[in-house]
């Protein structure tokens, strides 16, 4: 795009509109004016997903809400300078990111890169967000992000928990054959009245979790406990952790359970993205 043609966006391309983020923008440094078309490709950016790699241009206005002139201007200058790439009639995020983007983490832990994921899910549901990943035959808490409530499920890194018991468990085993196949040749300890003790129930679950992507729990581990966990994979495409909000199951109920499933999948795919992964084949 050329200095002129920044000039001459028409006045319906220069207003504000509808834009899609993961995250509240950065504040701009005090009198330097934001240059709005920036924002509007993040808008374009942002609509594209690991479930949706691929979007037409009809696609692309009914994310973002751009007027139709702007998303083709914009969708040709991006292809042109290899932030988009085409594929036939729909436009996927150019392989040249992955050229920019390869300094990006490098040299950063990668639970300090998905921290903020973890602290804006806590942030929106108000209940403590956790990070499990498997530790054998259990599941161990790995980082947290801890509600802001007095009233609150006891919770700490490092915390080792039975696979079998909670929707974190069921997500562990949901994308790991060999650990739910571990967790199902095993004595299935009864915790609570709740808590599945029968392999082939179990293994039904555990399969619903892998047809929804989710699992939501209430009581398996701790009565009045109520948890809803998604999967986060390695950029081979493979289960690296669950992330769970969980919290007492008076505040965290079915209703909320359900309102929160498509924040707590986006977070998800949020981490996936920031640590380089992809969703299996």
């Amino acid at each position: 795009m050329t200095a002129s043609d920044q000039e001459n966006w028409d006045e319906e391309e220069l207003s504000p509109a509808p834009q899609r983020r993961e995250g509240p923008a950065r504040e701009l440094s005090s009198g330097v004016k934001p240059l709005l078309v920036l924002g509007k490709i993040r808008g374009i950016l942002d609509a594209f997903t690991l479930s949706r790699p691929a979007l037409t241009l009809s696609e692309i206005r009914a994310a973002t809400g751009y007027p139709t002139s702007t998303v083709q201007r914009l969708v040709a200058n991006l292809v042109a300078e290899e932030f988009l790439d085409r594929e036939g009639d729909r436009v996927r995020i150019g392989v040249k990111f992955a050229y920019w983007a390869a300094p990006a983490t490098r040299g950063l832990d990668e639970l300090e890169v998905i921290k903020p994921v973890l602290e804006g899910l806590r942030d929106l549901t108000g209940e403590t967000v956790s990070l499990f990943r498997l530790e054998e035959n259990f599941r161990v808490c790995v980082a947290m992000a801890e509600t802001r409530h007095a009233l609150r499920r006891e919770m700490h890194v490092g915390k080792l928990l039975p696979l079998h018991a909670g929707s974190a468990g069921r997500v562990l085993m949901a994308w790991n054959p060999k650990a739910e196949e571990a967790a199902l040749s095993s004595t299935l300890e009864r915790l609570t009245e709740h808590t599945i003790t029968d392999p082939k129930r179990l293994h039904a679950d555990v399969d619903q979790t892998r047809r929804d992507g989710y699992a939501i729990t209430s009581d398996e581990r701790d009565e009045g406990a109520t948890g809803l966990s998604a999967p986060i994979f390695n950029s081979m495409g493979d289960l690296t952790g669950a992330l769970s909000v969980s919290g007492p199951s008076l505040r965290v109920t079915a209703d909320k359970c359900q309102a929160w499933i498509e924040p707590l999948v986006e977070a998800a795919e949020q981490a996936t993205r920031l640590i380089g992964g992809r969703l299996p084949r």
